[in-house]
């Protein structure tokens, strides 16, 4: 890029923040603080990292196990502290960047306090669409898999995990429910195909799928009771529920859109239902989320997969019958969309886009000219 004179170029750089902090949460203990503490690093960062203190463990042996590859004592900084001990921490500190992954609230508490100098990668209440294609029986079985799995793997607590289900009609008429709530029902604590939730308790998910089921049309799925009829030893703080589902008309979805999404981090979702002509109402309700983070279009039909994905923000969307929203493999961009504060985890791009400033140097390599004078003054 030329100057506005010979011998002047300009050139842009990016260049490391220096002091950053990363924060991250209980349900990945490995890979996100991993992905995020070695992209900081990269892009020549010291960075101060705290991982939920639940969880802190692995981070702590994987940090053993990098010195003993060759990282410098020096280079990191790992604290075990609360998370009101760290947003003390974080304020007496005052890093150039701090990169968050966690809940909304947090994140804009953070934001606040920080005075803006944050990154963010948090929650979502993630959504699936099923497109007007339906595949034949090998595939409508696989597609409920994958959905079995988005939504009720790991608990639910993921941050990727299915929320919503938004099915056309023709995927009912093909018994998706059956399938689903088969597949839900095999899950069982025995084998650890559903477990505790660490962040949400029974009472909470029982208390929300009851307003759920006030509302006009809606009806339980399957699911809805605790896990083992209540005969477990799950301290009482925890969560312990079956895999839920609760299906209600999109128009009340719209009618109800915060009760309807409700993230509880658990293994449960709403389901509704939608024909061709109620496609405005679906984009208008997929459009209506506060946090856009991951979302799937299950469908073949380009020109279903265009409207909706030229209606909608999600950072990360997966689009095709394999389709799914729990993804996040290191090879692809994970992140959220719409928020200028919104940081990404994965890719180059991604690194140095969440790690790194830019800088311009204009270097002018052109010798002052012999006949300059000072201008006269106005």
């Amino acid at each position: 890029m030329p100057g506005d004179h010979p011998g002047q170029s300009s050139h842009a750089y990016r260049f490391p923040y220096g002091p950053v902090a990363i924060v991250t949460p209980f349900n990945f203990p490995l890979e996100i603080p991993a992905l995020q503490l070695m992209g900081a690093l990269y892009m020549g960062n010291h960075p101060l990292l705290k991982v939920d203190e639940k969880v802190a463990v692995v981070m702590d042996q994987f940090m053993r196990l990098l010195h003993r590859c060759g990282l410098p004592l020096e280079d990191v900084d790992m604290v075990q502290c609360s998370g009101e001990t760290m947003h003390a921490l974080l304020l007496e500190a005052d890093p150039r960047c701090t990169l968050f992954t966690g809940s909304s609230r947090v994140a804009d508490i953070l934001a606040r306090d920080l005075k803006g100098k944050v990154k963010l990668e948090g929650s979502g209440f993630d959504w699936k669409v099923l497109g007007p294609d339906v595949p034949d029986a090998a595939g409508q079985e696989y597609i409920a898999h994958v959905c079995d799995q988005d939504a009720h793997a790991c608990s639910g607590q993921k941050c990727s995990a299915q929320s919503l289900l938004v099915v056309h009609r023709n995927w009912a008429d093909a018994g998706l429910y059956g399938r689903l709530g088969a597949m839900a029902a095999q899950r069982s604590l025995h084998d650890l195909t559903v477990g505790p939730t660490l962040s949400v308790s029974t009472a909470t998910v029982k208390a929300h799928v009851a307003k759920l089921l006030a509302l006009p049309g809606a009806e339980l799925l399957w699911g809805g009771e605790e896990l083992n009829g209540g005969q477990h030893n799950i301290p009482a703080q925890f969560g312990a529920m079956q895999p839920t589902a609760v299906r209600v008309p999109i128009e009340a979805v719209l009618a109800n859109i915060h009760l309807c999404c409700t993230e509880l981090f658990a293994p449960f979702q709403v389901v509704t239902e939608y024909t061709d002509e109620q496609l405005p109402l679906v984009l208008q309700l997929l459009e209506a989320q506060e946090e856009h983070l991951t979302a799937a279009v299950v469908s073949n039909d380009l020109v279903f997969q265009h409207e909706v994905l030229s209606k909608t923000t999600n950072g990360t969307t997966y689009v095709g019958l394999r389709a799914r929203t729990t993804g996040a493999p290191q090879n692809h961009w994970f992140g959220p969309a719409g928020d200028p504060r919104a940081a990404g985890i994965g890719t180059a791009d991604a690194i140095r886009q969440t790690w790194s400033c830019h800088r311009e140097i204009i270097q002018d390599f052109a010798a002052v000219d012999k006949g300059w004078a000072l201008p006269a003054r106005t």
